[in-house]
């Protein structure tokens, strides 16, 4: 007896070992692909703006900067230019860099965990294929057995 089940690669399982995992580099590029010269420079820019103000040092610099006029917001002794200062000064120039170094850090794990799906996706569909190739043994030992039987069934007939 022949089974009559064929196994068939679902084509997405063929396509993810080409992609390869989802990483936020990946999409960066896809925003702004490479093939013109002025989606390179604005990449380029972009990342360069990014990774230089997405550093405590520069949020500690800017901390620095915001201070400078902290003793003319105070001396002003009104509360609006004091409140002013925190908000638009202080905040704003402190807060940039502090956020942009917290996405960072998130990118990095969101890319970790995205490496690490793959990579399980990639296991279980090897076990998958195992199964598969386990199941066609279990199918031919099944057909062996129902050969037997019909041939016993045909010696008794012929009895």
């Amino acid at each position: 007896m022949t089974g009559n089940y064929e196994y068939l690669q679902h084509a997405r399982a063929k396509l993810r070992l080409n992609e390869g995992p989802p990483t936020v580099g990946a999409a960066a590029k896809a925003l702004h692909p490479e093939d013109k010269l002025v989606n390179r420079i604005n990449r380029k820019v972009g990342l360069g703006i990014t990774k230089s103000v997405g550093t405590m040092w520069c949020a500690y610099a800017f901390a620095l900067l915001a201070l400078v006029s902290l003793p003319a917001a105070i001396l002003s002794h009104d509360p609006i230019i004091i409140i002013a200062w925190i908000a638009q000064t202080f905040l704003q120039l402190v807060l940039l860099p502090v956020i942009i170094v917290g996405q960072n850090i998130q990118a990095v794990a969101a890319d970790a965990r995205s490496a690490a799906t793959y990579e399980d996706a990639g296991a279980i569909l090897e076990e998958a294929k195992q199964i598969q190739l386990h199941l066609a043994s279990q199918d031919a030992a099944i057909g062996a057995l129902l050969d037997k039987i019909k041939a016993l069934e045909v010696s008794k007939a012929g009895d």
